[in-house]
């Protein structure tokens, strides 16, 4: 294939990223995926940042996992600073999957504790992908500090996380037991309850959590 070939077919898989049909734009991913080209990895990331399905999405992430680091990660660092919670959502999944620990350094406390819950518990399934062993402990300090947030599935998704980094979690999670924010208390004592017990449901071990917290007030004004 020539290079005004090649250049033919990025320009039109350019132009099948954006199509209105999301099944073109399915294809046109796979296709990119499956010939990995790097003049191809700007258009693939761009797309991350607006594509509203979630299956086209995944396979945006998949084409970019074919290309090598090198060439992507970079530009997916670059997309953490979007204003975009997608972008920034999105870019982070991507790392995550692409599991280069050159990426680390770009998991700030910002991106963390970002406003935008969707954002914040794709930031803390990447970190513990990307965290070095001897960074564990401090991303667990900064974990620990989102407990009580949002609803349900925010808050499975913290326990979840602070679960997989290890031991590290233990003397942080205990001291989280005592804190004044009932919220807190429960969602550290739940988080407790699941990694002694996985197989347990984590709304049960969010209704025995709330036992054990309102024994704990009930001792303390008796």
């Amino acid at each position: 294939m020539t290079t005004q070939e090649q250049e033919t077919n990025i320009t039109q898989a350019r132009r099948a990223l954006a199509h209105r049909d999301p099944s073109v734009r399915l294809r046109a991913a796979l296709a990119v995926g499956t010939t990995p080209d790097p003049r191809s990895v700007t258009a693939l990331v761009q797309r991350c940042a607006v594509e509203p399905e979630f299956y086209v999405r995944e396979m945006l992430t998949w084409a970019l996992t074919r290309h090598t680091p090198s060439t992507t990660v970079p530009q997916l660092v670059d997309e953490l600073r979007s204003p975009q919670p997608q972008a920034r959502s999105q870019a982070l999944h991507t790392l995550s999957k692409i599991g280069d620990r050159q990426a680390w350094p770009a998991i700030t406390g910002a991106l963390l504790t970002d406003p935008d819950d969707a954002v914040a518990q794709t930031a803390w399934r990447a970190a513990v992908v990307l965290a070095p062993e001897e960074a564990r402990s401090e991303l667990a300090a900064v974990l620990v500090t989102q407990l009580g947030r949002g609803g349900r599935e925010t808050q499975l998704s913290l326990s979840r996380s602070l679960i997989a980094l290890g031991e590290v979690i233990t003397p942080i999670l205990h001291a989280a037991t005592t804190d004044p924010d009932p919220g807190v208390r429960e969602h550290a004592l739940a988080t407790h309850r699941l990694w002694l017990d996985p197989d347990a449901g984590f709304q049960l071990a969010v209704e025995a959590a709330k036992r054990v917290a309102a024994l704990g007030r009930a001792a303390e004004e008796g």
